[in-house]
């Protein structure tokens, strides 16, 4: 099988990661091969500028990145909401689709690195064959994953709360991010957070994360099985209310029968933040450590 729990090598500084495809060329030759594209997918109620400094950090190890929004995702914060409805009824498969179709212009495979609903989409374009390799952050739970602690239930009940935000699309409040990604922060640093880059999300994903199970054809379903694919990176962190460490546990076992690379990675005493917090350069150079270890 292709699972592995947890080892990973050491982090490493940005400045040590070497580009394979540029390293040692033959001499005389010129080198004109571009760098490795790498697609940053952010998940609720975050917007897709807020993975900037990753993108600052993989450009500078050699990378060509970009963080395009979920579909119909105004092109900043601000905009996004004054125009909550620009997002409405997105649904799990429309964001896969949409990012599919950006990845498609790309010159060679990328590298996909997703949070939370885009870690679930990362997850589903890796098993369609989609990319070099993906990278899972705390990633909503697939079809198969049963554990449904109460801490992810309070998380979604900005959006489960009401059957009649299915159709729309949810704000956070102050209080509501606290619990769902600012619990391992002070106040404080929570509401700067939540100040810079919450915006107005599409409440479907949730609705058909929560159902997947019972739905037949459910859009959360990811095909675990592919063997062919590129190597996936999960990282959890233990704290996290919004998908509890459980889940995320749950979500490796599910490639069990897959011989692809399937690996874990847990952050002790991390919340849902970890991507735009102040120690999101732990998990960004964890992630480019894993990635030269793929040789990707």
């Amino acid at each position: 099988m292709g699972i592995t729990p947890t080892a990973i090598p050491g982090a490493s500084s940005a400045a040590a990661i070497v580009d394979h495809r540029t390293a040692n060329p033959p001499k005389g030759s010129l080198v004109t091969t571009p760098n490795t594209p790498v697609v940053f997918i952010h998940g609720l109620w975050l917007h897709a500028t807020s993975w900037g400094s990753w993108m600052d950090l993989f450009r500078d190890a050699g990378y060509d990145p970009i963080a395009p929004g979920w579909p119909g995702e105004p092109a900043t914060v601000a905009e996004a909401r004054s125009q909550p409805e620009a997002v409405a009824n997105i649904g799990i498969d429309d964001a896969t689709a949409h990012f599919a179709s950006i990845i498609s212009t790309l010159g060679a495979p990328p590298v996909i690195i997703g949070h939370s609903f885009g870690g679930l989409i990362t997850e589903k374009l890796l098993g369609q064959g989609v990319g070099a390799a993906g990278v899972a952050i705390d990633p909503a739970q697939i079809k198969g994953v049963l554990p449904l602690p109460l801490a992810q239930l309070r998380a979604g009940l900005p959006a489960l709360g009401n059957p009649a935000n299915l159709h729309k699309s949810v704000s956070l409040t102050q209080k509501e991010f606290r619990f769902g990604f600012g619990n391992t922060l002070t106040e404080q640093q929570s509401n700067e957070l939540f100040e810079k880059w919450t915006i107005p999300s599409p409440a479907r994903p949730l609705f058909q994360a929560a159902a997947a199970n019972f739905v037949m054809h459910s859009e959360a379903k990811v095909d675990t099985g592919n063997e062919t694919r590129g190597p996936l990176l999960l990282i959890s962190g233990t704290a996290d209310h919004t998908v509890p460490d459980v889940v995320t546990r749950s979500t490796l076992k599910q490639y069990r029968d897959s011989a692809a690379i399937t690996e874990l990675k847990q952050f002790e005493g991390r919340g849902h933040s970890l991507t735009i917090d102040s120690g999101w350069s732990d998990i960004a150079t964890a992630v480019l450590t894993w990635l030269t270890s793929k040789g990707l």
